[in-house]
């Protein structure tokens, strides 16, 4: 059996952007299935995202939807990071630089004292990001 664990991120009426935008920063095939493909008619829900993904051919994948509006939602600050970790330092930067349009850079994509290349934003959907280059570390 094998278990992969995606993010699913929790967005008010934005999941469709973010998605799109995630797309773009890490490339991979967008799926989206909105309010309305459910057979919500509510002018104000019916584009919102029941489900979404992005999926690409090196790993990567993140799931959204927008809660619905009479539900409580809270972002809150800081309830989870979403890690990307690699191994090439130009392809890192490449998402680097494309996630960090908008965003509130936490700590600067550079070396560090645990790892080779680290960074640290919030995107501007309010989602912190963390980008690194794993370090050798000896096996215990």
């Amino acid at each position: 059996m094998t278990i992969a664990v995606t993010p699913h991120l929790n967005f008010r009426g934005s999941a469709r952007e973010a998605l799109e935008f995630y797309r773009d920063a890490f490339g991979g095939e967008l799926t989206i299935i909105s309010y309305s493909d459910m057979g919500d008619t509510d002018p104000q829900t019916a584009d919102h995202v029941v489900w979404g993904q992005v999926t690409a051919a090196d790993g990567f994948r993140i799931m959204a939807y927008d809660v619905y509006p009479q539900l409580p939602w809270d972002q809150g600050a800081d309830p989870f990071f979403v890690s990307v970790r690699g191994t090439d330092a130009d392809e890192l930067q490449r998402h680097w630089e494309k996630l960090s349009i908008g965003a509130t850079v936490r700590q600067p994509l550079e070396p560090s004292q645990w790892a080779p290349l680290y960074g640290q934003l919030t995107d501007r959907f309010g989602v912190t990001w963390v980008l690194d280059i794993a370090a050798a570390y000896p096996e215990s």
